[in-house]
């Protein structure tokens, strides 16, 4: 268990539920971060300037991270570009047939309680069990 980090992974839990909290209570919005990247396809008046400075600070957040810290993952070679390509478009497919993403459902649906968010992360969760499972018994991808 190399790669078990408890005071990072709760930094960054604290920090997360911090900046859900507060994009709530200043904006009024649910930090899921589908709907906030997939809105900035069709902008309305108002509404990017806040979405691109909430994308901007998640990317500097890690990077800030990394060059404090250091210790990026190695991207893993044994991924083809195409497998990627699918898999994305296969998440950004999967995000709006679930109405929302594990950031969306998973730190703020569950937070407000929302029923549909818990059956929507546990629905999530058994899939990337499932989807993993298949990945790398079944198509031999490490």
């Amino acid at each position: 268990m190399e790669n078990f980090t408890p005071y990072s992974a709760l930094a960054g839990g604290l920090l997360i539920g911090a900046a859900a909290t507060l994009l709530l209570w200043f904006n009024g919005r649910v930090a899921g971060i589908s709907s906030i990247t997939g809105s900035l396809l069709t902008p309305r008046s108002g509404e990017v300037l806040w979405r691109v400075i909430f994308l901007v600070g998640l990317v500097a957040g890690v990077a800030v991270f990394y060059a404090a810290f250091g210790g990026a993952p190695l991207t893993r070679a044994s991924y083809s570009s195409g497998l990627l390509i699918a898999a994305g478009l296969l998440v950004g497919f999967g995000t709006s047939l679930g109405g929302g993403c594990t950031s969306g459902h998973g730190v703020c649906g569950l937070g407000r309680l929302s029923l549909r968010s818990l059956v929507a992360t546990v629905t999530f969760l058994l899939v990337g069990i499932a989807a993993t499972f298949v990945s790398r018994h079944i198509v031999g991808v490490i």
